[in-house]
């Protein structure tokens, strides 16, 4: 048997530390040892670099990488459409993708599995009955990875049927798709089918559980959720997570601290999503104490306060009162992601604090973070708390104007509200008459009350009579336009009005305090 040739020889050693390089996590070392021994790498070398850069979400160095190689194997464009798929690039992937049928290159059932998974949630979402057929066209085994895939997609178009026949073509089942098709039925709202897939299954993990009480939570089926997870015998730190999680979302918040404080009890080590969930959770009832103490517990289990964690806490100061912790902690953060800007300025404008909602607001698009909905809501709150009319006035208009966001029913609401406490009824009255949907209780209510602050009886019965017939029964209908009225000298209209809400059982509204 001959010695290998010393060129292969090279070849391996130079493959060898680029892969050693990217697993490290050093992807500009492995880049200056390709660009070195360029003489000795080979399509694996290539492939081995595209992958750092992927893996280091480094897309657009990947792609001018990979758009250079002389050639390309199945593994080449695999990659590369991961990398799109992991940076939310559904076009790019399908662009690719296009690219690499053009060039006769015949996809495996990876490259399929990952397509489905770039397209789910998007506007291409809808090439996934046309990928099925690829799928056929093929031949390629509808195994687990890409069944599972397959079938998350179906999910996505609402297909129930197209869902559950993939299911059954998968021939070699493991726990994946068996998960996959609980899901799928509890998004469907199927809650007894998913029971019955649960029970049905040869074998179960912890995410199994948690796919189930999760799906429970979000058909408030909270009982039954409990039920499940009490009968579940070995509790991880994902089933925990899931069922703290879940109580936030159906804003029982007292059981989602509970539910904290018992697995602290059981000796279950909490990691940053249960930490998150918690101080969501604090944030929800108002609990300063317990989301101090919470604050403590991530300090003492030496939890690393990434973006999201560190968003959460921010949040729970914000909406528990201390506007001061929720600054020290945003300023603090070496990264902030959108969420992380509207959770201050949601903040500021909770605290009246109007002109520095306006100053974080200047701030973050400094930073190169592009606004969305929810921080438009919180910024021109801010200026409804502090009365800045001229400014609500500029922010509003450049959602459409610089932005491209049509103004929703909330942000017609700020600004109507924000006309109104500034006694400015006409402008508040226009903009409802021009706003490009049907006004909502919320809308007219804010209206009503600025009648009620400035005595305005004409347009304060119209405002009334437009919620009547929404919600008979609202609460603050009776107080405001009885206060109108007798603020007006219409007393004939007080006693009249009583007795009309006496009739529809109206409700009067409860007086509450958020300390």
């Amino acid at each position: 048997m001959g010695t290998r040739p010393a060129i292969y020889t090279s070849t391996y050693i130079i493959n060898h530390k680029i892969k050693e390089h990217v697993r490290n996590g050093k992807v500009n070392d492995a880049r200056k040892l390709f660009d070195q021994y360029s003489h000795w790498t080979n399509t694996v070398s290539w492939n081995s670099l595209i992958s750092g850069y992927v893996k280091a979400h480094r897309a657009t160095e990947a792609a001018h990488l990979f758009d250079e190689m002389p050639q390309r194997d199945i593994v080449s464009w695999n990659t590369m459409l991961t990398g799109f798929r992991d940076s939310r690039n559904p076009w790019n992937a399908y662009r690719y993708f296009l690219q690499m049928i053009r060039q006769r290159n015949t996809p495996n059932e990876l490259t399929l599995a990952v397509l489905f998974s770039a397209f789910l949630g998007t506007e291409f979402d809808i090439l996934i009955p046309q990928l099925h057929c690829l799928v056929i066209c093929f031949g390629l085994n509808l195994n687990v990875y890409l069944g599972s895939a397959l079938m998350r997609g179906y999910i996505g178009l609402g297909d129930l049927d197209g869902f559950a026949r993939v299911f059954d073509e998968i021939l070699l089942k493991d726990v994946a798709p068996w998960n996959v098709l609980i899901l799928g039925y509890m998004e469907f709202g199927m809650t007894n089918a998913a029971r019955g897939a649960f029970d049905s299954m040869p074998s179960k993990n912890a995410y199994s559980w948690s796919i189930l009480i999760n799906g429970y939570m979000k058909n408030k089926q909270f009982d039954e959720a409990k039920t499940m997870f009490e009968s579940q015998r070995d509790k991880d730190v994902v089933s925990w997570t899931t069922m703290v999680r879940g109580c936030v979302q159906s804003k029982k918040f007292s059981d989602a601290l509970d539910f904290f404080y018992l697995m602290m009890k059981s000796g279950v080590r909490p990691n940053h999503f249960t930490f998150s969930s918690a101080l969501d959770a604090c944030a929800g009832c108002s609990s300063l104490v317990l989301g101090n103490q919470v604050h403590a517990c991530i300090l003492k289990f030496g939890i690393p306060l990434d973006v999201v964690l560190s968003t959460s806490l921010v949040d729970m100061y914000g909406k528990c009162g201390d506007i001061h912790a929720a600054f020290c902690v945003f300023r603090s953060m070496s990264i902030k992601n959108l969420v992380s800007w509207n959770s201050i300025i949601g903040g500021c404008a909770r605290h009246g604090l109007a002109e520095m909602a306006l100053v974080e607001f200047e701030e973050m698009l400094k930073s190169g973070v592009t606004p969305d909905e929810i921080t438009f809501v919180n910024v021109l709150s801010a200026c409804v708390h502090g009365g800045l009319v001229k400014e609500g006035e500029k922010l509003f208009y450049s959602m459409g104007a610089e932005y491209g966001m049509e103004a929703e029913m909330e942000h017609y609401a700020c600004m109507v509200d924000l006309y109104g406490r500034a006694g400015e009824l006409e402008k508040a009255e226009k903009l409802i008459k021009g706003m490009p949907f049907e006004p909502d209780v919320i809308v007219w209510g804010a209206l009503l009350g600025a009648c009620g602050l400035h005595s305005c009886a004409e347009l304060g019965e119209t405002a009334a009579y437009r919620i009547f017939e929404l919600e008979q029964d609202h609460p603050a209908v009776y107080s405001m336009l009885s206060k109108i009225r007798q603020e007006n000298g219409i007393y004939g209209g007080v006693i009249s009005l009583e007795k009309i809400m006496q009739n529809w059982r109206a409700r009067k509204q409860k007086a509450g305090s958020w300390i």
